[in-house]
């Protein structure tokens, strides 16, 4: 095909046609989530970029690296939203120039994962059509659980079927979101090994049999079907384990949410919500990310906490923790005596919002990060976090990105998911785009969430992924709903991402089977 193009036109244009159709395909990917939400194009958008790998003359990694770059690019382009960064006290011109260099640069670092994946599946995929689709799968879950150890990670192939495909969602029940990515990249290998071999394979009778094809379809129905028997399960609710819980979505804008104004409209909306929800009979409440901008020491003074020692009434309050002399994004549960019960410190921290990458280049534009005179710092990892109800599982913010967060909680009994965030200085496609992660959190520890955010979008979800209620956006609501404790452990919550590790086993093994092989056919030739 690629010397019949070469002979039509230009040698110029056929040497960039493959890149163009690579960095297509992964905008095709792109558009699999927020905004635009079209998960069904996630079956299909990785085909090209395979068959580019093992057809066309252009270089494997370059291959990889287009793709990522128009995948990342556009599912990422939320991070736009950052600019202006007025609340960080930076100028119109290098809030720009910094905003741009975030995007570039989160999309090349995907975009060089796919640059090894291709690298690799050109080096060792070898020449056998079953093969290949084992290594491209191996490698790809592989590639992103290195990715989802790091500091960035946001955009696995799995939250493309987040929140519309619940039932392959479902899958993250047995390995996590590895699984669903190991379906997809699977289906597009056969798809794109059946384009291949399109004119290899024929029946007795003449016509065109493409095994490559009937397989992918069987593979992509039988996956759904597993997954609707997962998502089909009922979900136990005795009264017993019953918890109403209320959220509060304080709506207030990042520009003046640590100035005066911004402090008082806080202490004003969250002081009320939590009166009203009380009136309602809710057994807890919870607010978002940092609601209460306050050091946990001065948490006592507030009329919040104030409230809650009238009502009685559990509160989890989002605020700032003390670690030495730095400080953390911490989620706290108070008593009805207003007193501290326990606290999770978030584990993941922002660039750009709670911590300067590359400071030693920016440090000179932002100064610091908030009026507090102190730096941010992580929290622990393995945290545990209990309640007057029993012991919950929370993410603050980012944390949600992060399935081995959850699945970790949820091993040392976590009974549901406390979520708690503010997506304010991000375009309105990353808040739809957090809650589709939290959706998956959900699903793969067979939990209740609750989720409260500062301007969008706060939520209750289900078990089985069902969005029960959903807040608006930057608007200002108290909603309660009843959720459900559990005790249940799915295979991932048990064992972990074992799917991945079984798979790069078999590729490893087939590879040093293959080796030898040849080794030994060499010989006696």
């Amino acid at each position: 095909m690629w010397k019949q193009l070469s002979k039509k036109y230009p040698e110029r244009v056929t040497t960039l046609l493959p890149y163009a159709i690579a960095c297509a395909s992964g905008v095709l990917m792109g558009l699999t989530v927020a905004p635009v939400g079209a998960w069904f194009f996630a079956w299909v958008a990785l085909a090209p970029l395979w068959v580019l790998v093992f057809t066309s003359p252009a270089s494997p990694p370059l291959l990889g690296l287009a793709w990522g770059v128009g995948y990342h690019g556009v599912a990422l382009s939320w991070i736009t939203g950052i600019h202006p960064m007025n609340w960080l006290g930076v100028p119109w011109l290098p809030s720009l120039a910094i905003t741009l260099f975030c995007w570039s640069f989160i999309s090349l670092l995907g975009g060089l994962l796919l640059t090894l994946w291709g690298a690799v599946m050109a080096r060792w995929g070898g020449k056998k059509s079953g093969i290949r689709v084992l290594f491209g799968t191996a490698i790809w879950c592989g590639l992103e659980s290195l990715w989802s150890a790091g500091p960035l990670w946001w955009s696995s192939l799995a939250y493309t079927q987040s929140p519309h495909n619940l039932v392959i969602l479902h899958l993250g029940q047995l390995s996590g979101p590895n699984t669903v990515t190991a379906a997809i990249v699977a289906v597009n290998g056969l798809i794109a090994e059946a384009w291949i071999n399109r004119h290899s394979r024929s029946s007795s009778s003449g016509r065109v049999v493409n095994k490559h094809l009937a397989i992918a379809i069987s593979l992509f129905m039988t996956l759904h079907l597993l997954g609707f028997y997962l998502y089909s399960r009922p979900i136990a609710q005795p009264p017993a384990a019953a918890l109403q819980v209320g959220i509060i979505q304080g709506n207030i804008p990042n520009e003046i949410k640590l100035i005066p104004q911004g402090l008082r409209r806080a202490l004003a909306g969250y002081t009320t919500g939590y009166y009203n929800l009380v009136d309602q009979g809710v057994d807890a409440v919870l607010t978002p990310e940092a609601a209460l901008p306050y050091f946990q020491r001065d948490l006592p003074n507030t009329s919040l906490i104030q409230a809650v020692q009238e009502k009685g009434v559990v509160a989890w309050v989002g605020a700032f923790g003390e670690q030495g002399t730095s400080y953390t994004n911490t989620l706290f549960t108070f008593t009805g005596k207003g007193e501290i019960f326990s606290r999770y410190d978030k584990t993941k921290l922002v660039p750009l919002g709670e911590y300067i990458p590359f400071e030693e280049i920016l440090g000179g534009i932002i100064g610091r990060l908030s009026p507090l005179d102190a730096h941010q710092v992580p929290g622990k990892t393995n945290q545990i976090f209990d309640t007057p109800f029993g012991r919950a599982i929370v993410g603050i913010c980012y944390d949600s990105a992060f399935s081995e967060i959850f699945r970790s909680q949820a091993a040392t009994g976590g009974q549901f998911i406390l979520s708690a965030s503010n997506d304010a200085h991000y375009s309105p496609s990353m808040p739809f785009q957090h809650h589709a992660l939290d959706i998956m959190r959900a699903i793969e520890t067979d939990r209740w969430s609750v989720r409260a955010t500062n301007t969008g979008y706060s939520a209750f979800v289900d078990p089985h992924g069902h969005t029960l209620w959903i807040s608006g956006y930057n608007t200002y609501a108290t909603h309660a709903e009843t959720i459900y404790k559990r005790e249940t452990r799915t295979l991932y919550v048990r064992w972990g991402d074992w799917l991945t590790v079984v798979l790069l086993g078999l590729a490893v093994f087939l590879h040093q089977v293959i080796r030898l092989t040849h080794r030994r056919t060499g010989l006696t030739e």
